[in-house]
């Protein structure tokens, strides 16, 4: 009896040490943690919009955006400018209707569709680029709609003379 005690004293002894050497620790958590895995909740998705004058200003600031939003992990689907739109302005001479100078202004636009974005980072963007904002230039953030991305599309004066001509030749002739 005395040997048989001695016997699994001896084998406890070696099989722990062995246990010890191989014996891998780790941090339990509880199954209710892995529920919440899912994040903070996200935006929908948003159309970035600036315009400006200038428009070797508005081209360095829209890569300015691209750069925060990269290191801030929010995805850019899709970025594309908008045909400038051109204003007529006029300074008359002092009281009267001659005028005295004439300036063409050009306002420039880009649009950039932003995806991914929490409600955490959100916050964060919109506060880094109402601080970086150049002067001159404006920013509007809106939700994306695709009716949006019609306004980039400059319309074929061509191409609506013939859908007028073809419509003409569908109309019945009484």
């Amino acid at each position: 009896m005395a040997l048989n005690i001695i016997k699994q004293v001896s084998t406890c002894c070696r099989n722990s040490v062995i246990n010890k050497t191989l014996r891998s620790y780790s941090v339990y958590e509880p199954p209710y943690l892995k529920l919440k895995e899912s994040g903070p909740p996200h935006y929908p998705t948003l159309n970035i919009q600036i315009k400006g004058y200038v428009f070797s200003l508005l081209e360095s600031y829209q890569t300015f955006i691209h750069k925060i939003a990269n290191i801030l992990d929010v995805d850019i689907i899709n970025s594309y400018p908008v045909p400038y739109q051109e204003y007529k302005i006029q300074k008359y001479k002092k009281s009267s209707t001659q005028v005295e100078s004439e300036y063409i202004l050009k306002l420039y636009e880009r649009d950039m569709v932003v995806s991914n974005i929490t409600s955490i980072k959100c916050p964060i963007l919109i506060r880094l680029l109402e601080a970086t904002l150049p002067e001159g230039v404006q920013l509007r953030i809106d939700t994306f709609s695709p009716e949006m991305e019609n306004i980039r599309y400059i319309p074929d004066k061509d191409l609506l003379d013939m859908q007028t001509e073809l419509e003409s030749l569908k109309k019945p002739k009484h």
